[in-house]
């Protein structure tokens, strides 16, 4: 390894515990943390003592980080998703290398902002698009560049979310709201339309949806329901939603996590009493929908379908590519990555079964596929673009337009769209 990178590490949350701390601390001769701004003290030093960084290096806020001279290569933000355009407009004026955790902003604009200052300032900048880095798509586009399938036709594309993490993050959680943080299409799912645009290699021009939220609201609340868990529910054993069978079960990861960085007994009980984790699902302020379709024509006449849905056991994604001489079929979750590949002519039938890859807790493994690409394009190893700000604006409106599709029920051209700042 000729250099290790550096990174400032903008917003110590749970998603940098989960995975990039976690590729730092596996692979350190790769990559060392130096710097940190965490408004939440108890975070801030936890992560200082982890990696050993100076006191002096060490904020509250991300403007006293950036203020001083560059103090690594790279700054990574993991902030809240409305409070990503400031730092991360800032870290590019800096001079520093970005990887911003997605989505880029719930504002077009700044959205929009942040991609021209991105392509512009000759730095990398990379997006947590995380799904580009599994085993499962990087084959299907390796196979599908190569001509596989012939020319690509259709996509049919599922998002999976399973009605246990929904409720957890959606209903419950940080994403339940659209006006706190942003609509599902965008916080869960720009994932999904960035992949549908990099699949097509062009622009999305039209496009229309349909969804909404159907199942957790009022009217669907068992009779009796109080407004949490633990305020004697009568529906406590047959509720699938039920509070304490989610977070009170003896672990101490994720989802608990979440609740309380103390994922002792008690002060999860406590949290459940108190906190936003305890309510009913039925309950909630939430407002993004648990279901939304997305259909999808590119400028190359390719069509693309995509689901989003609550209701599926299991976090998973499937997809199938349709093209003029056959066709592939993918699955990935949580303990599967499998690929069929079907040839019309010799009709002959080939699976694939993909190792998950290093640190395949996080999406199959892509998060660290990602970091991986990240460090290896600072260090000037890989000249393989790590993907746009334009191209990540791009895969943002789309999902912008696919809201207001949903909202006033038309079709949206995205070129106008744009062009006219219809949002």
């Amino acid at each position: 390894m000729d250099k290790k990178v550096t990174i400032a590490l903008i917003g110590a949350g749970q998603r940098v515990l989960d995975t990039y701390e976690n590729y730092t601390l596996k692979y350190p001769y790769e990559v060392q943390f130096v710097a940190v701004a965490e408004p939440r003290r108890e975070r801030r030093e936890r992560f200082r003592q982890t990696h050993d960084i100076a006191d002096e290096r060490c904020f509250t806020e991300w403007q006293e980080l950036l203020a001083r001279p560059k103090l690594a290569d790279a700054v990574l933000i993991c902030t809240p998703d409305r409070m990503h355009f400031g730092p991360t407009m800032a870290a590019l004026q800096a001079g520093y290398h970005v990887l911003l955790e997605k989505p880029m902003s719930p504002d077009p604009d700044e959205c929009l902002q942040i991609g021209a200052a991105a392509d512009a300032s000759g730095h990398i900048f990379m997006l947590g698009y995380t799904l580009r880095y599994t085993n499962m798509f990087a084959t299907i586009k390796h196979l599908l560049d190569d001509g596989r399938i012939g020319q690509l036709i259709s996509i049919q594309h599922s998002e999976n979310v399973a009605y246990w993490h929904y409720a957890h993050a959606f209903v419950r959680g940080n994403w339940s709201n659209t006006a706190r943080s942003s609509p599902m299409i965008l916080s869960k799912s720009c994932h999904d339309m960035d992949l549908l645009l990099w699949l097509a290699g062009v622009d999305c021009v039209r496009l229309s949806s349909f969804g909404s939220l159907t199942h957790f609201t009022a009217v669907n609340a068992p009779q009796g329901a109080p407004a949490r868990c633990l305020d004697g529910c009568p529906a406590a054993q047959r509720c699938l939603y039920y509070a304490p069978n989610f977070y009170l079960t003896g672990e101490t990861g994720w989802p608990v996590s979440a609740v309380s960085e103390d994922t002792s007994s008690e002060v999860v009980l406590r949290a459940l009493q108190e906190g936003p984790y305890g309510r009913c699902v039925y309950h909630c302020d939430n407002d993004v929908v648990d279901h939304q379709v997305v259909n999808m024509e590119f400028a190359n006449n390719i069509t693309a379908t995509f689901t989003m849905c609550a209701f599926s056991q299991q976090i998973s994604r499937t997809i199938r590519l349709l093209g003029t001489k056959g066709e592939l079929n993918g699955i990935s979750s949580q303990n599967t990555s499998q690929i069929e590949e079907i040839d019309f002519a010799t009709e002959a039938h080939t699976v694939l079964s993909l190792p998950l890859g290093g640190g395949a807790h996080g999406y199959g493994g892509g998060d660290f596929g990602l970091f991986r690409h990240f460090l290896q394009l600072v260090r000037g190893e890989d000249q393989q673009a790590g993907g746009s700000g334009a191209m990540s604006a791009q895969s943002h409106l789309m999902a912008f337009a696919a809201e207001k599709s949903r909202l006033e029920k038309k079709v949206i051209d995205m070129q106008e769209f744009q062009r006219l700042r219809l949002w």
